[in-house]
């Protein structure tokens, strides 16, 4: 489908491409400092981040310390302690959004535009994956900008859709935007949630999936493939826009939709190398970089993302 909106400032664009930017670099940075890192998952991911947090969504200020606090324990009567992430996308009130990130290893990303948008001081990095820490590698309920666990993969859709009901039976105007990667859908539970999310007309949940095409196992075509992707999505009932998904203004675009029923669902087309072309010698595998030499880690110290 296409869609035709008023164009975006020059300058509001320009802001949310120094944001991708951003994310790219800090990613990068934290890549290069710790020996690996998910960082192909910020090649592909980072212009929806950015506009997703500096645009699209609907959000409340942050209600979480920059400097996150330590992990105090699972939920549970005898820990009033607890908490979750989600005071980092501001507080649940009826009229605001709400954040799902489904593939939970995207949490670097994550991590890397709360402080690129001043939600999170740059110092959370330096927790990530450290003993005691909610920073985790592999985000959960309690990681910074997170508010329900989403499984080892592929649960994020189902939870989301659960909160969407809720809002939707209490007269909340507040949507609810779930973050996705292509391989998910390799999974029958998230085909399961959408017909539920159709068939319940939960127009107030809103999908961005990141369709890179090569998740853990490699190419996605020669592991089970999904095409054409946009059209089975639609046979599920959904409003499907594939776009650019480096596209800013494709992205915020395709978001103007007026709810009818039906949920949305952006397929966001991505180069899981972009910005950082080094990586492609790396396909079909790119889930995860580690390197193999001092020589091969300095390679990447060197590159310049704009």
């Amino acid at each position: 489908m296409a869609i035709n909106m008023r164009s975006n400032s020059e300058h509001e664009l320009t802001r949310i491409k120094e944001i991708a930017s951003g994310i790219r670099r800090r990613v990068l940075e934290h890549t290069v400092n710790n020996n690996g890192g998910y960082l192909s998952q910020a090649c592909s991911s980072a212009e929806i981040f950015a506009a997703l947090y500096a645009k699209i969504m609907n959000l409340g200020p942050s209600q979480a310390p920059l400097i996150p606090l330590p992990f105090r324990g699972v939920p549970g009567p005898k820990n009033p302690d607890y908490q979750t992430g989600a005071g980092y996308n501001g507080p649940k009130s009826a009229n605001l959004d709400r954040f799902i990130l489904s593939p939970s290893q995207y949490a670097l990303v994550l991590y890397a535009t709360l402080v690129e948008v001043g939600r999170m001081a740059p110092e959370g990095l330096q927790q990530f994956n450290q003993d005691g820490s909610a920073v985790e590698m592999i985000g959960a309920e309690h990681s910074p900008g997170m508010e329900v666990m989403t499984g080892s993969l592929g649960q994020g859709l189902s939870q989301a859709a659960g909160i969407a009901m809720a809002r939707k039976l209490k007269g909340e105007t507040g949507k609810v935007w779930v973050f996705m990667s292509d391989g998910e859908w390799q999974s029958g539970q998230n085909w399961e949630a959408l017909q539920a999310i159709s068939f319940h007309k939960l127009d107030n949940i809103d999908i961005f999936i990141d369709f890179h095409k090569h998740p853990c196992d490699g190419d996605i075509a020669s592991v089970m493939n999904i095409e054409p992707f946009d059209r089975r999505l639609e046979a599920f009932g959904a409003h499907v826009y594939r776009v650019d998904g480096h596209s800013i203004d494709a992205l915020i675009r395709a978001v103007q939709k007026k709810p009818d029923g039906k949920p949305l669902v952006i397929l966001a087309e991505t180069n899981p190398w972009q910005g950082i072309e080094l990586l492609k010698s790396r396909a079909p595998k790119l889930h995860y970089v580690r390197f193999s030499s001092e020589e091969e880690r300095q390679r990447y110290a060197t590159v310049k993302i704009e």
